[in-house]
């Protein structure tokens, strides 16, 4: 039985990561914050006999022994990762560094969760790992952006001067269940905005293009790279399907049944224009490819949503 040690494991992906890790008979430790992570996410665990959650931010030194790191820490909304920048870019940074620090002394794999944030507005399309991409170093998006840069960078020199057995994943727009309700991002926007009845925010003209990737084919990616001998990344996941904004308020529109209304504003500061993964070295190194498409994840997110909004409703009464 392997010790696997996720930080940010009370997130949106960490803790579908740990649940999975538990169907596969790991023991599990979930490190968190809860800066914008949730228990509630790992509430059905919390009587596992294989699964510990220690609260810890990992801008501090962590020691404890396990046999693989996977390193998710760190908010990954632009609301929650521009809330706090400063705290942003020391987790990305610090946290990395502490991170490797870990798997150097015990010699353990660790995996970074780095983003498609790195490629930044992308003058190749569909981006490839080779791109070295477009980013503004000093703007609004630049903590999480340079901060995962940094991270990767951290990684490759731990890894060329230590000898840490390292994996970097660049992940692509995710989304699902678990996701929270004021995550700030364009598919829980869409869809909490049309159950509330609201108007559906479309940022600039909506022509811009986004490629989502559903949760449970994204973290099935993730295990198969660490599990993966020879071959450390960066590695693009994500899926290729290709959506403009418009289309998929249209989507969450019809599948909601809301009467919402489409309204416009103005574009945020280097929103990228356009975003989707060449995933053809996954598939070549991982004989990964995503199986769930738009509609049918769209679907179980609209399910989950629904839900969560009802209970909190109840719970006001």
């Amino acid at each position: 039985m392997k010790r696997i040690l996720v930080t940010g494991g009370a997130g949106f992906l960490g803790s579908h990561l740990c649940e999975y890790l538990l169907s596969r008979g790991a023991d599990v430790v979930c490190i968190d914050n809860l800066f914008s992570g949730n228990k509630d996410n790992i509430r059905p665990f919390l009587g596992h006999p294989y699964f510990e959650f220690v609260r810890h931010d990992v801008i501090h030194p962590l020691f404890m022994e396990v046999d693989q790191i996977y390193h998710l820490a760190c908010p990954a909304s632009p609301i929650h990762y521009q809330q706090n920048a400063i705290k942003t870019i020391k987790t990305n940074v610090m946290g990395t560094i502490n991170m490797l620090g870990l798997a150097k002394r015990i010699k353990c794999r660790i995996l970074l969760t780095s983003t498609s944030e790195i490629y930044g507005d992308a003058r190749i399309h569909p981006q490839p790992e080779s791109y070295w991409g477009n980013v503004n170093p000093i703007g609004l998006r630049s903590c999480y952006d340079e901060g995962k840069r940094v991270a990767e960078t951290l990684m490759m020199d731990y890894h060329r001067q230590n000898k840490v057995d390292i994996r970097i994943v660049r992940i692509f727009n995710t989304y699902g269940p678990r996701m929270a309700v004021e995550d700030g991002r364009v598919v829980s926007n869409f869809i909490v905005q049309a159950l509330r009845g609201e108007p559906i925010t479309v940022y600039g003209d909506g022509g811009q293009t986004r490629s989502f990737c559903y949760v449970t084919d994204l973290i099935e990616g993730l295990v198969r790279m660490m599990d993966n001998d020879g071959f450390i990344g960066p590695v693009n996941l994500g899926n290729e399907g290709e959506f403009t904004i418009n289309d998929l308020a249209e989507k969450v529109i019809r599948m909601t049944g809301t009467k919402s209304k489409i309204i416009r504003k103005p574009l945020p500061f280097d929103d990228p224009v356009r975003r989707q993964p060449d995933i053809s070295l996954a598939a070549a190194r991982l004989g990964w490819e995503p199986k769930v498409g738009l509609d049918e994840g769209l679907e179980s997110t609209i399910a989950y949503f629904r839900r969560k909004l009802e209970t909190g409703a109840n719970a006001e009464k």
